[in-house]
């Protein structure tokens, strides 16, 4: 009798949580521990539901606008950050503001301000609608146009052609952004750009990761929230490359006709999901007869992000007057 070799999972790092997530998660928890429920946060913390609803189940409630903010209450920013408008809305209300904005984020906002001090017209490279989009656009409204596609920016008309200047979206497709940059560079030569890219560092690390999987499996599962921008970027670049791929909240979304003749799947998360539904995911294709786990890194990730400067000195008020 002849063995037959049991399927394979190649389980990719770096995935999930990100440093931004992690502080945006750790800024809701303290919160709460601190103050007690209900703490208000604007916006999904994170675009992930199953942590939306651990914190929403500890305490956290969570809201569309600040108007639905009883006021004087405290409040806490997403991670996507918010525009100037929110908040002057905040201290209208006189809400304790609790910011949770990620701090590659806060960069890509402080760029658009400096461009426009300095008359520039920004194109802002992004996803209409997304929350980190809607935020950094408020920064400086009536000098950014957003593109999405090459073709937006053959569409583009500007007041002077040279002063244009770039910025982008944290959680795109590597690929994507760098064609528009390329078709930005021949329209506009004289266009000006971040000193360092806007693409954060996780982003940038997940999609790696996948490319590197691709011609090794012939599937490859996200763990991620449909909402979740950099999720869906992972699924792109692995369809981009000929091998299929499925964005799925957890283990009960997986179809068993993805993995029918398949002999090697490859798992990632994106990065707002937690692990254990990663790990819950392997438990599941273990069982369904993918016996070999081989963990696949191709770059460690060592990023790590300070609390808020105002709550971290709540909590350091707080462990002294404990000790």
């Amino acid at each position: 009798m002849i063995d037959t070799p049991s399927k394979k999972i190649i389980l990719l790092t770096p995935r999930g949580f990100c440093a931004g997530v992690v502080r945006a998660i750790d800024v809701v928890r303290i919160a709460l521990d601190l103050y007690g429920a209900p703490i208000y946060v604007r916006k999904e913390i994170v675009h992930n539901r199953h942590v939306v609803d651990e914190l929403r189940g500890a305490g956290a409630i969570f809201v569309e606008e600040l108007d639905e903010v009883p006021e004087g209450a405290r409040v806490i920013f997403s991670a996507h950050g918010v525009s100037p408008a929110v908040r002057a809305q905040a201290r209208q209300r006189r809400l304790q503001v609790i910011d949770a904005t990620c701090p590659l984020v806060t960069k890509v906002h402080l760029e658009a301000v400096k461009f426009a001090k300095k008359g520039y017209t920004i194109v802002l490279i992004g996803h209409k609608d997304h929350d980190e989009v809607i935020g950094t656009l408020g920064e400086a409204p009536e000098s950014t146009v957003l593109v999405s596609t090459v073709e937006d920016v053959d569409r583009l008309e500007v007041r002077d052609p040279g002063r244009v200047s770039f910025i982008t979206q944290t959680t795109l497709s590597l690929d994507e952004t760098k064609d528009i940059v390329e078709r930005l560079r021949q329209r506009f030569p004289e266009i000006q750009g971040p000193a360092a890219q806007d693409i954060c560092y996780a982003t940038e690390n997940r999609q790696l990761a996948v490319k590197a999987v691709v011609p090794l499996c012939q599937v490859l599962l996200v763990v991620g929230s449909q909402n979740s921008s950099n999720s869906r970027r992972l699924v792109e670049v692995c369809e981009k490359m000929g091998v299929p791929a499925y964005l799925i909240d957890d283990l009960r979304e997986v179809r068993p006709e993805w993995l029918d003749g398949v002999r090697t799947v490859a798992v990632t998360a994106g990065a707002s999901a937690p692990e254990n539904l990663v790990q819950e995911l392997i438990g599941s294709l273990k069982e369904q007869g993918f016996g070999q786990l081989e963990e696949m890194e191709i770059k460690e990730e060592d990023v790590r992000f300070h609390l808020p400067s105002d709550l971290a000195k709540t909590v350091q008020l707080q462990t002294a007057t404990r000790v």
